[in-house]
């Protein structure tokens, strides 16, 4: 007899597990989700009134280096080349992002050698910082003043929400900077963005007689008897109903408008004044540039601090969050036969190529594990101070 397993979340951690569970013909598994659609946070949609592929929860541009990844989702659709390549509006200027070469020669004003730019660059430090203890020194050790406030310091207060020098160093662990012209916001060997919109996929891989999907469907621990195994992408101290406190969350908010033409001709353009109440405008249409439109969608995105029933997007993570997430990691780890997985439910940032590794993996174990991510593990937080996009 086949095992019944339930997964909490039909985004891609709870969609790529049911399928992988699913395929090997053992299980039968229910999946619910609280909305009224599939694909969590990576929802697409054709927009009726222009024809434009809308990512309803923000920009996400598929990247990863790992080959098996990455022969996965093609199985499911076809992925059309897309570059992120972000530019950013400060002070001086508008300039591309990361800090490359030509971000450094024109906000300078030089015309400076690969080598030449990073011996200027080194020389900006500020060399009295020995061990940077925030993300303020981090920057200035590295960069010094004029390119971190430019860059760094406003857009990061509006994304986190506290004065960076309240953020760990370790968000900037790496130097932000390259000494050529590459623009490409990432460095992974594969990105693209599916033709078909990212739904598709998770609408196919939910397409299984083994699988059931609940939506609309809000469920709670006792919801879960009768089960082998429960599989949770949603918050984990939603999971234990908050009896511990709230663990803190960054949620978003996106204000639509629409243009005749093209509007600022760019994907992604974010805006690193503190003044300008919001983070980034993204053009959706900029992100299929095989397509042609004659109007446009654009999205202004701002970041808030989560309150009860807002959607939580990523963790702040801050020292009090993680003495919290100690007791709810205490509490997870005897909860019997659960595996907590994806973003939420391991409370760290973590890229959609990384989630779906994450559960690929997940399903060939054996046994499986309370957190498919050690949420307490000293690797470095990802950083979103530019490009933030998924």
């Amino acid at each position: 007899m086949n095992k019944r397993v339930a997964v909490v979340g039909a985004g891609f951690a709870g969609a790529v597990l049911a399928h992988e569970l699913a395929r090997s013909g053992r299980f039968l598994i229910d999946v619910f989700e609280a909305r009224d659609h599939v694909a969590g946070n990576c929802h697409t949609y054709r927009d009726a009134a222009t024809g434009v592929m809308v990512h309803q929860y923000g920009p996400h541009i598929f990247q990863t280096n790992r080959e098996d990844v990455w022969r996965y989702v093609n199985r499911f659709a076809e992925f059309g080349p897309f570059t992120n390549r972000v530019k950013a509006i400060t002070t001086r200027g508008v300039f591309s992002l990361p800090i490359n070469l030509l971000t450094i020669n024109q906000f300078f004003g030089k015309r400076m050698s690969p080598r030449d730019a990073a011996a200027f660059v080194a020389q900006l430090g500020d060399r009295r910082i020995a061990e940077p203890q925030n993300l303020e020194e981090q920057a200035l050790k590295f960069l010094g003043r004029e390119l971190y406030d430019a860059f760094f310091y406003g857009y990061t207060k509006k994304q986190w929400g506290v004065d960076p020098r309240n953020l760990p160093a370790s968000i900037l662990k790496r130097l932000p900077v390259r000494f050529d012209y590459d623009d490409n916001y990432y460095d992974a060997r594969y990105q693209g963005i599916p033709i078909g919109g990212y739904t598709s996929i998770v609408e196919q891989l939910l397409d299984d007689p083994a699988i059931a999907v609940h939506l609309k469907q809000h469920v709670t621990r006792a919801d879960f008897r009768g089960y082998e195994h429960t599989f949770y992408s949603g918050p984990l101290d939603a999971y234990f109903d908050y009896e511990l406190g709230r663990l803190q969350y960054r949620t978003l908010r996106f204000e639509r408008f629409d243009a005749e033409g093209d509007y600022q001709g760019n994907a992604v353009i974010n805006y690193c004044e503190e003044r300008v109440p919001f983070t980034r405008i993204s053009e959706h249409k900029h992100f299929t540039p095989w397509e042609s439109h004659e109007q446009t969608v654009c999205f202004r995105e701002y970041s808030d601090l989560a309150a009860p029933g807002d959607t939580p997007y990523y963790p702040l993570r801050l020292n009090d969050d993680k003495d919290l997430l100690q007791r709810y990691v205490s509490l997870a780890e005897r909860e019997p036969n659960v595996t907590f997985i994806g973003r939420l439910g391991t409370y760290r940032y973590l890229d959609m190529h990384l989630v779906i590794a994450d559960s690929l993996d997940l399903a060939k174990r054996s046994r499986w594990p309370t957190f498919t991510q050690p949420p307490l593990d000293k690797s470095p937080e990802r950083t979103k101070h530019s490009g933030r996009a998924a």
